[in-house]
């Protein structure tokens, strides 16, 4: 199928269902691709703690960090709402930092990223990630920042209103009066910052391999896996990734691993115009336009064969 009418059509079917998005998908072997706005910057949610777990191995294996080591975490002190994990505990708790490392990758637990943050200031981490390279990403605040939105201020049944505010308050230069929504101030990415990170995990070179590997082992054990791995994971393939959510704002981004050894990489950052929490029809529709990008990706490698 012709790549330009794939990529036209599925632009269409997100505008369809009120949706801006940035897709990407590379095969990792031939570095072939396909991007639908790929370098369109969003705000990045939680994915901002693939970028903390890299920079935080990497000083582990600097032998800065002892992953051992506990940290103390209390109720009321180190605050950072969410929905899983420390976020939800009522005493306090010592948790290692390798620990920390797996409840905020894998269960993107807000409080545990927060505790890493606190040994490497997303400031460091924000240099770090560009002294291996990676230009396209913006470490700039912790999630307790991420979390202090409007939607705070709104009972569950209100949470339409934040949307709308989220939704219709921004600019056409993508500034907003939300600073976790403003890509000036907010923590940013786009899919091909992202992709570009992901690839360097799992094909590094400038990368640690330990550090890499262990990364690789984070995102393979995450739980989240209601948006785009029900078009990736199967018996035949394996599927890891970091998801990020706040507000209008959904993505995820992840490789795919298949048993006859394919890989790709697939990253997807979208916000909705649709002033809802739950849309169960949107989080589908990312997982099929991304699986479409992935497929034409895939047919033009077999072409070649």
């Amino acid at each position: 199928m012709n790549t330009d009418r794939v990529v036209r059509n599925a632009r269409d079917a997100l505008r369809d269902a009120g949706l801006r998005g940035s897709f990407l998908v590379r095969d990792l072997d031939t570095g072939d691709e396909v991007d639908l706005d790929g370098d369109t910057v969003f705000p990045v949610a939680s994915l901002v703690k693939v970028p903390l777990a890299v920079v935080t191995l990497e000083r582990v294996r600097r032998g800065e960090l002892d992953p051992a080591e506990r940290v103390e975490v209390t109720p009321g002190r180190m605050v950072a709402p969410g929905p899983t994990g420390l976020s939800k505990f009522r005493h306090p708790a010592a948790v290692a930092i390798e620990d920390l490392l797996y409840l905020a990758v894998a269960v993107s637990d807000n409080v545990a990223a927060d505790a890493l943050f606190a040994l490497t200031p997303p400031a460091e981490v924000d240099a770090a990630v560009r002294e291996l390279g990676f230009d396209g990403i913006s470490v700039r605040h912790v999630m307790h920042d991420l979390m202090d939105t409007p939607a705070e201020r709104f009972d569950a049944a209100d949470v339409h209103l934040a949307h709308s505010l989220a939704i219709t308050a921004g600019t056409t230069e993508s500034g907003h009066p939300v600073p976790q929504l403003d890509v000036s101030r907010a923590n940013t990415g786009s899919a091909r910052s992202y992709a570009a990170l992901l690839t360097e995990i799992w094909r590094p070179a400038a990368l640690h391999p330990a550090t890499a590997e262990h990364v690789r082992r984070l995102l393979g054990d995450n739980v989240i896996r209601h948006r785009l791995a029900p078009d990736f994971a199967s018996d035949a393939s394996r599927w890891s990734s970091k998801t990020g959510t706040l507000l209008n704002l959904r993505h995820e981004a992840g490789v795919v691993e298949h048993a006859d050894g394919q890989a790709f990489v697939v990253a997807a950052l979208t916000e909705s115009t649709v002033p809802a929490a739950a849309q169960t029809g949107v989080e589908a529709l990312m997982g099929r336009v991304a699986r479409t990008l992935r497929d034409t990706v895939r047919s033009g490698r077999a072409a070649r064969v």
